[in-house]
């Protein structure tokens, strides 16, 4: 991503300072350096950035007009233009723009007048500099397409080896799990959000919100899983009960990397709790407080299912 963005920059700073040229602009580069302040990562915010950086630049230069045109062009002045137009920018919500609005106030202090030709000039090298920052946004962005599902295949691997170590734990109250596959899940689904958005910021007329809807339902679950470490953490004997609910938990190892919700962990979660309630109650104390965290422990996976099936597409048996 960084490299193409590179690549737009320089497309975006050469084609500006050729048309500068073309048209006979004085200091052409100027329009390069415009272009490069007005490109963004996505379409959004480049049009978003485009619009501050111009009407900065035109608010900008008002102020200076009044300030150049009554004090002079003086060193002195320009701390007083600073402390009269950055605030009012900001007030006019372009707070973006003040750098750019910077550039083409010092263009106007070094000709050393207040003309025509001289405001023509910077309003040319703004719409040159910064049209062709819009327009090489527009022309092309990334699909992200592939790097999207990569990360939703990565980040349910992850989802499916936490649940593998939930059910080993269960198994085997004594192991001792690291919890690394937590990080490892927590920062895919950061990253996936994250491209989804940059995506939804690409898409001009209609955004297509599935991968921010998939990667919210995989942050939402995630929180739940956090909940369901904690209380496995807690089963520290071994009894039936967790054995089988570590079937479970063998059956979503299998079920979170499935891009449809079959529905039988859900099935087999109500067998499990259905089996629960004919057992007999427990004898000890330390039976009860394990019994007790697999109780809830199930009721935070129902949670977890129901999620699930609220965001992923229903499986259809043909």
């Amino acid at each position: 991503m960084f490299g193409f963005r590179v690549i737009k920059t320089a497309v975006a700073a050469f084609a500006s300072i050729m048309i500068a040229h073309f048209v006979g602009i004085p200091s052409a580069t100027s329009a390069g350096l415009l272009a490069i302040l007005g490109l963004d990562t996505t379409i959004k915010r480049s049009v978003k950035t485009v619009v501050d950086r111009f009407f900065a630049s035109i608010l900008g230069l008002i102020v200076a007009c009044a300030l150049f045109g009554t004090l002079g062009f003086h060193y002195w002045v320009i701390p007083i233009y600073i402390l009269i137009a950055f605030p009012a920018i900001v007030k006019a919500t372009f707070k973006g723009g003040i750098v750019t609005n910077a550039v083409v106030v010092f263009h106007v202090f070094n000709a050393g007048e207040i003309s025509w030709p001289v405001l023509w000039t910077e309003l040319q090298l703004l719409v040159i500099g910064l049209g062709s920052a819009m327009l090489v946004n527009l022309v092309y962005m990334p699909n992200p397409e592939e790097k999207l599902s990569n990360i939703r295949s990565e980040a349910d691997e992850c989802f499916s080896r936490i649940f593998a170590q939930f059910a080993r734990t269960l198994r085997n109250p004594d192991y001792i799990w690291d919890g690394k596959e937590l990080i490892e899940a927590d920062k895919k689904v950061a990253e996936g959000l994250e491209l989804a958005r940059r995506t939804r910021e690409n898409q001009v007329l209609k955004a297509d919100e599935f991968w921010g809807v998939y990667f919210v339902m995989r942050k939402q679950q995630l929180e739940s899983i956090q909940t369901m470490a904690l209380l496995v953490s807690q089963v520290y004997r071994q009894i039936s009960q967790a054995e089988l609910t570590a079937e479970l938990f063998d059956r979503l190892e299998q079920d979170v990397k499935s891009e449809h919700y079959t529905g039988r962990a859900a099935e087999m979660l109500q067998e499990l709790e259905e089996r629960f309630k004919e057992m007999k109650l427990p004898e000890t104390r330390e039976e009860f407080e394990v019994r007790s965290a697999i109780l809830q422990l199930c009721r935070e996976l129902n949670r977890y299912l129901e999620m699930s099936k609220k965001d992923k597409a229903p499986h259809v048996v043909e």
